[in-house]
């Protein structure tokens, strides 16, 4: 049995292999930033802000048309042109996170309990803002609401990432 010379296999030298991960890991990094994950959550989180201001409008505008012509009692009571955060929270903490809000409630006081449109039907649950900045729950849900001139209403989101404030009129 005869060996044979190192030289006479065949089979790819350390540098061509450090070239082709060093290309492969170049490529890699491209495609990671054309895709940028993080925007692509955020932009997500801000389809779902919006999404939760239609279906709070929604919900209580057929409140309104069922109960002939009146909101849900909270919003009914609600000062008009004033912001209210909506969520359970209890007076003194409705603006508490203010720093996440692309509009503020009015003032601390300025909350408002709209679970009655869920144990009504008008809604499946009190829409809870995702966590970007800022942390919500049921006390503060990270959405506002302004009854304007009267009988019109606007929801806002308080955070919004990638564009401009998220809202909606009826």
């Amino acid at each position: 049995m005869k060996l044979s010379n190192i030289k006479d296999q065949k089979g790819f030298t350390l540098v061509e292999l450090l070239i082709v991960i060093a290309i492969i890991a170049i490529l890699a990094a491209i495609v990671y930033v054309a895709l940028d994950p993080g925007t692509r959550f955020a932009d997500a989180r801000d389809a779902r802000r919006a999404a939760d201001i239609v279906g709070i409008l929604h919900a209580a505008k057929i409140d309104q048309v069922d109960n002939g012509g009146d909101y849900e009692t909270n919003i009914e009571a609600l000062t008009a042109d004033e912001i209210y955060m909506i969520g359970t929270g209890a007076a003194g903490e409705c603006d508490d996170n203010n720093a996440y809000c692309d509009t503020n409630p009015t003032s601390e006081d300025h909350c408002v309990d709209i679970s009655s449109l869920v144990t009504e039907g008008y809604l499946g649950e009190v829409p809870i803002s995702p966590n970007g900045d800022g942390t919500w729950d049921a006390d503060l849900t990270g959405y506002t609401i302004t009854v304007v001139n009267g009988k019109t209403l606007r929801v806002r989101s308080c955070e919004s990432e990638n564009r401009g404030e998220i809202s909606s009129v009826r």
